[in-house]
């Protein structure tokens, strides 16, 4: 998401530049609005935005004085003006001091939309960039854990993927010197990487950013954005190696994929149930032997490993997004014993819950 952070000691416009940016894409939201740059500034010390869009002529601080603070003290933050002809000599200033654009009172949705298209642009094409120069500054020093993914990828491995998963994760933070915002484009880097090493492959697709709806609400407290932008990367990294596995397997027969997706739809709403070969046979309308061989054949991995996959990844979500203990957890996704739950979990992720949930969240 970019986080806008509205600034305007004026209620009706502030409120007014509200319905701009939330109608302008679901990736676009209003974090806060304040009144004048010191509330601003207050603002910034505990709450955490993208884009900062401010008056010029406000009490206490005005809009040129609040860019400056931003340019000092929230550097990864890009700005915007509204206001009216009278502070155009504001507006040059305001330029000078890299703001991206000035948009003019009364403010209409085409010129509205028109700057924040121009600005959610700047700010992914900065932290692309950075990106990039870190991403080539350092892989070639940590060019093994990249030959891992690829013997992951290449021989669709799965079993250690997800502890594969955390470990990247780990290295990338380590690259980002606390910048954490820069851990999703630095994970699309990755993916894309592999996708280039594994054209000889013949391995050919294209990944989008990625999204993080849902992971984070529209306020994001400062002292969380550690945890946010590991969650979103962790998911990016996910979505990642398992379209590159399924890539790598290549195209099947178009009817045993749709019975492969209509079993693996049923182990989903089933999660949490105990699932019984037969009845899912008779689901799919297939002898049960021959159902269990078309599985393997066409994943790679035994009904049994699916199920367990895709309990896990519900348990870490449950265990990552909400506050219930491991034993509601393991009942929530189909085990009744919390502690054989929790020899799969670390099977699986090579840590225990609370081992994994404290790991990510520290």
């Amino acid at each position: 998401m970019i986080r806008v952070l509205i600034v305007d000691d004026v209620p009706l416009i502030r409120q007014s530049l509200s319905v701009f940016v939330e109608g302008f894409n679901d990736m676009t939201v209003v974090s806060g609005m304040v009144s004048n740059g010191e509330q601003a500034v207050e603002w910034l010390k505990e709450s955490y935005a993208d884009l900062c869009i401010t008056d010029i002529r406000m009490p206490v601080m005005d809009g040129l004085q609040l860019i400056e603070q931003i340019n000092a003290k929230f550097r990864w933050m890009a700005c915007l003006v509204v206001s009216s002809y009278d502070d155009f000599e504001y507006a040059k200033q305001s330029i000078e001091l890299n703001a991206l654009d000035y948009v003019l009172k009364p403010v209409k949705k085409e010129s509205m939309n028109k700057a924040l298209i121009k600005a959610t642009n700047k700010i992914h094409e900065l932290r692309n960039r950075d990106a990039a120069q870190l991403f080539l500054k350092r892989l070639p020093h940590h060019r093994a854990q990249l030959e891992q993914w690829l013997e992951h990828i290449q021989t669709l491995r799965m079993d250690t993927f997800p502890l594969l998963i955390v470990e990247t994760l780990d290295l990338l933070e380590r690259w980002v010197e606390g910048n954490y915002y820069l851990l999703n484009p630095l994970s699309n880097l990755w993916l894309q990487t592999l996708v280039e090493e594994l054209t000889s492959d013949r391995l050919q697709m294209e990944l989008d950013e990625g999204k993080d709806l849902g992971l984070g609400d529209k306020h994001l407290e400062l002292s969380s954005t550690r945890y946010y932008f590991r969650l979103c990367a962790v998911r990016r990294l996910e979505e990642g190696a398992y379209r590159l596995i399924a890539s790598m397997r290549g195209v099947r027969d178009q009817q045993s994929v749709k019975v492969v997706n209509q079993i693996k739809e049923y182990i989903k709403e089933h999660c949490g149930e105990s699932i019984n070969l037969q009845n899912l046979a008779d689901h799919v309308a297939l002898n049960k032997t021959y159902m269990c061989k078309l599985f393997k054949e066409e994943t790679e991995q035994t009904i049994h490993t699916y199920i367990v996959l895709e309990r896990m990844q519900l348990a870490r979500n449950l265990l990552l997004e909400g506050g219930s203990k491991v034993y509601e957890i393991a009942k929530q996704v189909g085990y009744e014993d919390a502690d054989y739950f929790t020899q799969i979990f670390k099977k699986h992720y090579g840590l225990s819950p609370l081992d994994y949930k404290k790991r990510m969240k520290s």
